[in-house]
């Protein structure tokens, strides 16, 4: 007992919060995790090295780089004004993209799981913190082979991003059922819309930020966090909304990628109208009893997408989710018009009407082609606007 106690090593020094840097308040950028298959099979490719190497030819805005394993690739926006100016740069990457594949002879596809993938056949793409991932977690890594979305919006001040955070958090649902991309996993159709976040929430530090409104009690709570050895910075925490000091932003996490830039730039437009709406109107205040029903909606939106229940954290009251959706983007109208986003935001709002999203789409394709082979190559089409 006492020769455990004199090796054991001593617990770690905690880590400092970096300083929330200075952004444009209802800035944008965008994040695409996407997948890279063969044009023989369809099923995934490790190519994400080669098409490093051809992308590095092209003057882009934004940036192109590998993620965990090596049949995915990601690519960002610069800092953006307006849903506009997304729309362009993740057009011109994705044009760029499509040329190169095209060379090498595999195609690129949105979609936040591929269909009928098998994890244990990935490999980790040789980097040190993918490496490193790899053996904390284990299997968990290569199952980590999904895809999503990831929009940063700017705030202009510590205090306001966890106030934007915890606002933000009640749209989770609505984020959730509008993205929802990947309902078929290892060739079976799991039932849900959004099959990837049930991988997401198998990492220990998934789920929702603490409930604080001071930036002065967030660095607190990291301190005490990292002290534990068990964190070393923001980007081991796997929330669904988390404050990216090193931008002055909030990031939202849980969008799959859509099939198309169309709407990963509607999606961004949505949320830059919400965080406008914020802002000007400051419509209400967060409080930690949101949380109450929080689970339960996100639950709903990965299960059913836009048929399923919301409950109100305010009021108790359930309501359709597409309902509460169509009622938010009438509530933001204006504020859409303000930041330029009224065409994608009317595009979302006639989808939630009709019930209509990603997963919707990969499912009817299916009950057509009844080979999802064939499906990933049509969505493989409709990424690079073909269909």
């Amino acid at each position: 007992m006492d020769k455990a106690i004199e090796t054991a090593s001593p617990p770690p020094a905690p880590h400092s919060l970096e300083p929330f840097q200075k952004s444009a308040a209802l800035s944008l950028g965008v994040e695409l995790e996407l997948q890279l298959v063969n044009t023989h099979d369809y099923d995934l490719a490790p190519y994400s090295d080669e098409m490093l190497r051809l992308m590095a030819r092209y003057k882009l805005p934004g940036s192109v780089v590998p993620e965990m394993t090596s049949s995915m690739i990601e690519i960002s926006t610069g800092v953006c004004q307006s849903s506009a100016q997304v729309l362009s740069e993740l057009s011109q990457i994705r044009d760029a993209l499509v040329k190169c594949a095209d060379k090498l002879n595999i195609a690129i596809v949105g979609g936040g799981t591929h269909p009928f993938q098998q994890w244990h056949e990935r490999r980790i793409y040789d980097k040190p913190r993918f490496r490193e991932l790899s053996e904390l977690y284990g299997y968990l890594s290569k199952q980590f082979t999904i895809f999503g979305q990831h929009v940063h919006v700017g705030c202009p001040d510590p205090d306001a991003a966890l106030l934007m955070l915890h606002r933000m958090s009640r749209y989770i649902p609505h984020f959730i059922a509008l993205s929802a991309s990947s309902p078929f996993v290892q060739g079976q159709d799991t039932q849900f819309d959004s099959a990837r976040l049930n991988s997401v929430f198998a990492f220990p530090m998934s789920g929702r930020a603490p409930f604080t409104l001071s930036w002065d009690e967030f660095a607190k709570f990291f301190e005490k966090t990292t002290r534990t050895g068990v964190v070393k910075s923001m980007k081991d925490f796997y929330w669904d909304i988390r404050p990216k000091p090193e931008y002055g932003t909030i990031e939202i996490r849980v969008f799959d990628t859509p099939l198309t830039v169309e709407r990963a730039t509607a999606l961004a437009g949505f949320v830059q109208s919400l965080a406008s709406w914020f802002l000007h109107e400051q419509p209400f205040m967060p409080q930690e009893d949101d949380y109450m029903v929080y689970t339960y909606n996100r639950f709903q939106a990965c299960r059913f997408g836009l048929e399923a229940v919301y409950v109100d954290p305010v009021t108790g009251q359930h309501m359709p989710l597409r309902d509460h959706i169509v009622h938010t983007l009438r509530q933001i109208g204006d504020h859409a018009r303000r930041v330029g986003a009224s065409h994608g935001v009317q595009l979302l709002s006639e989808d939630a009407e009709l019930g209509t999203n990603d997963a919707r789409w990969l499912r009817e394709r299916q009950l057509r082609e009844r080979l999802l082979a064939e499906v990933v190559r049509q969505g493989a089409l409709r990424f690079r606007g073909h269909a």
